[in-house]
This record gives C-alpha cells, structure tokens and sequence, in this order.
C-alpha cells in the first residue's frame, strides 16, 4: 500500500519517519497489524534500543546495516515500536532498590508492522514471531488485524450457531464424548461406545486425537460403523448426533479423507489443527466441497504456550487463530481438569472464540469445548466461568462411570440439567441415581476416580 506523507511534513520529520519507532497516533491501524509482547531484559541493556532491533530484523534489515535499506525503504516497510512499558514503572533514579535492585527488567511492548505480505498465516507468524522467537525471554500476546486483513478470512463455516442449528439444541451446553480407549484395533469396539455414549445423552461423539486413518482401524470402515450405531442411539433418544471422525493427515490425503468420509456418511470432522498447520485448516475450512462442521483439537498447543516468558499465549494459539482459520468448535484445556492452566487463561480463550469482531462481523462465533479430565461435578464451574453456550468435552468422565457410558453420559446430561434448572449439581445427584453415582453419593461397591469428586 503506498504511503501517504502529509504535506506539512518538513525534513525533520521525514527523517523520523524512517526510524523504527513511531507514536501510536502516527501510525494508520487500518494498513498495520499490531503485535503486543511480554519481555525481560537485563537491567544494563538499553531497552528502547533492543526494541527497535526488532522491528527492524522483523521487516527491512538484519544485524548490520545494508545500502539498500534506504529511508525511503524504511518508511515505506520498517515495523515501529509504538508503545513500551516497564514494570515496576521506575520514574526516579534509585526506585529499583524498593524492589531489591531486580537483574531483569519486565516490559510490556506493541510494535505496528505494516502489511508487507497478503493475508495468509505462515507469513503473518513469519513476521511477528518468525526469528524474535528464537531470541531470548519475548512472548507474544496478543495481535490485532486491520480490516483488509480480517476480510480475507472466512472463519467458521458453521460456528456455535451453526452446530446449535444441527442439533436442534438452541440453550443448554452441548455434551461431547472422545471414545476411549483412544486407540483400538477394531471399529466395531468404537463404534459400540459411541452408541452407548449417544443413546446416553452425548450431542457429539469425537475421534480421540490420537487415531486417525490406521491399517488397523481404516477410516471408511469407522465412519460406516460409527453413523450405523448412532443412527440407531438417534432413533432410540429422539435427539441427534455428530460424529467428528479424525481426517488429520498428510495435507494432500487430509483432503482426500474430507470428500471420503462425507461420501460414507460423515456429518463432522475433527482435524489435529496446531499440529497440521492453520493455513491447512484455513482452506480446508474454506473448501465449499467440506459441508460438515470441523472441530479443531489443541494437541502440541502447550509447545507455544506453557513457558511464562516467551512463545505465544494460548487465547491467541487456541483462540483468535483456531478462529480465523475456521474451527467451529476448539478443544481446550480448563483449569480444573488434567491440562494445567489458569483460570484467567481459560476464561479470555474462550472469550476469543466469541466476542464480536466489529471489523470483521462476517466471522462468525467459534464454540468453546472446555476439555481434558472433565467430570460430572465440574459441569457447574464450566458453567459458572464460561456461561452455557459451550461444548463439554469429556471421554473418560463418561466410560469409567461405574454403571457404565450410558450412565456416564446421563450423569452429564442431569448435571447438565440441574444447572440450567439453577439447582446444585449435588442436590440435583440425591434423586438421580447415575449423578449420584458419579459424584460417589451412593454406594456403588467399587473403587473408582468418582469417589473422590
């Protein structure tokens, strides 16, 4: 996009404008992705100076200087530092001895890099994260995309509104069961747990992450045996089920197993999105000839986002990208199962998935499916942290119920039931025996993980 100088700019100014830093209010948002980082560096370094090293190695230079990287160049192509901060936010000589003379220093840093690529996602992470990453204690944590940016992405095809339409289920939270054991050797074992899972009461059954098309488990025969059982739990509870069967694949053969599995029956897909790369859900996403919803799983996440201090925050792994890419529903970690993570974190990625986008209202809404050692008594926290309009996500909290998977999944639903009813999950159990079980408010004669909910 050609730059526009005002004309009451004299030499001074344009000589500032080849600088790699600028004022937020010099800077046009709709022509700049905006990047915020964390930092910490050594309290000799001289900050303000490593920053705009930064920009510069992210968009026009390296670590010298070049002849060609003319001013005019850099005007036209350099990334800015808009906006550092310090915290503690020392104004004073001698303030650091308040706070035990700290060797490191932490910073807040937003740095505007103009659009020097088409909307895409390997040269976007290429250019905000791409060789910074590998630099030191620098963790991106948020990114905010100019319109032009956003209009090129298409997003959900289907979204939570969409799944909702499906289903037929317009209020409560959608339940979702990942058939476990996660890997098997016949279909027909899946394929009967997913019955039992469905006619219990699950919305949703998923492929766990972990298989895929296999010699052992073939994809065609799981589909057919899978959408035969829960066809026949559909017709028993009067309700409909999804199947997301996993296509995750070579890129090529992914595409191949998209038309394969829908020619067999399939009403959903599962993708290992973080491992197969966003770009390759974005046009899988994208691809009119994929007419079923796609559910992304966080697997490999926690690589980008579990250090404090650098990599890339788990709302924007799990969140925003997963959405502009085209996940109708995202699996991700909450806070009270098996994943560690925080509340905070777990509360402002799902927050990412459907707050608004004024800039881009063609996106639509992606359904968060918080995940991973969910239980029957963590369906009011769920609730009570993220509202009804998610997906719980829960594979063994529904086959190791005592009484079995039908059980389990009906466990869920009445746990379900009691929070849109506003009665507490453990009084609700007192009359509905497979809650009951679950929460280990009855005897059952076995020892299992329930009883210690």
């Amino acid at each position: 996009m050609e730059e526009k100088i005002p004309a009451e700019f004299d030499d001074f100014d344009l000589e500032n404008l080849s600088k790699p830093n600028a004022l937020p209010e010099d800077i046009d948002y709709e022509t700049h992705i905006i990047a915020t980082y964390t930092a910490m560096l050594h309290r000799k370094m001289d900050a303000f100076y490593m920053m705009q090293a930064v920009c510069v190695e992210q968009s026009t230079g390296t670590f010298v200087p070049v002849p060609a990287e003319t001013p005019e160049q850099r005007r036209k192509h350099v990334a800015k530092v808009i906006g550092w901060w310090r915290f503690p936010d020392f104004e004073y000589e001698g303030a650091e001895d308040f706070f035990g003379n700290p060797k490191m220093h932490q910073y807040v840093v937003q740095i505007a890099f103009p659009m020097n690529f088409k909307p895409q996602f390997p040269m976007l992470f290429t250019t905000i994260y791409g060789n910074i990453s590998m630099g030191g204690p620098l963790k991106m944590v948020d990114v905010r995309f100019p319109k032009a940016f956003l209009k090129e992405f298409k997003g959900p095809k289907f979204g939570d509104v969409g799944i909702r339409k499906l289903l037929g289920v317009k209020e409560r939270p959608l339940l979702n069961n990942m058939i476990k054991p996660c890997v098997y050797s016949d279909p027909k074992i899946g394929a009967e747990l997913a019955y039992k899972a469905a006619v219990g009461g699950c919305d949703i059954i998923k492929d766990d992450e972990l298989i895929a098309d296999v010699g052992f488990n073939p994809i065609t025969e799981r589909v057919t045996a899978f959408m035969e059982a829960l066809d026949k739990a559909d017709s028993e509870k009067g309700e409909k089920t999804l199947y997301t069967v996993n296509i995750t694949d070579r890129v090529d053969r992914m595409f191949e197993l998209a038309d394969i599995v829908q020619e067999h029956g399939a009403n959903a897909i599962m993708v290992n999105h973080i491992s197969t790369g966003y770009s390759a859900l974005r046009k899988l996403a994208e691809d009119p000839s994929v007419k079923v919803p796609i559910l992304g799983h966080m697997d490999l996440a926690g690589a980008f986002y579990q250090d404090p201090v650098s990599g890339i925050s788990s709302p924007l792994i799990l969140g925003k990208f997963g959405r502009l890419a085209g996940c109708d529903t995202i699996v991700h970690p909450a806070p009270y199962g098996k994943a560690p993570t925080t509340a905070d974190r777990f509360k402002e990625t799902a927050r990412q998935m459907v707050m608004p986008m004024r800039n881009a209202p063609h996106i639509k809404r992606t359904l968060p499916m918080p995940s991973g050692g969910i239980t029957q008594s963590l369906v009011e926290k769920c609730v009570q942290d993220l509202g009804t309009n998610i997906m719980i996500g829960s594979g063994g909290g529904i086959h190791a119920h005592p009484d079995g998977p039908i059980a389990g999944a009906k466990a869920f639903r009445q746990a379900i039931d009691a929070v849109m009813e506003g009665i507490p999950v453990r009084e609700y159990a007192k009359e509905h025996k497979e809650l009951g079980v679950a929460l280990g408010l009855f005897g059952v004669g076995k020892k299992t993980e329930f009883t210690s909910v």
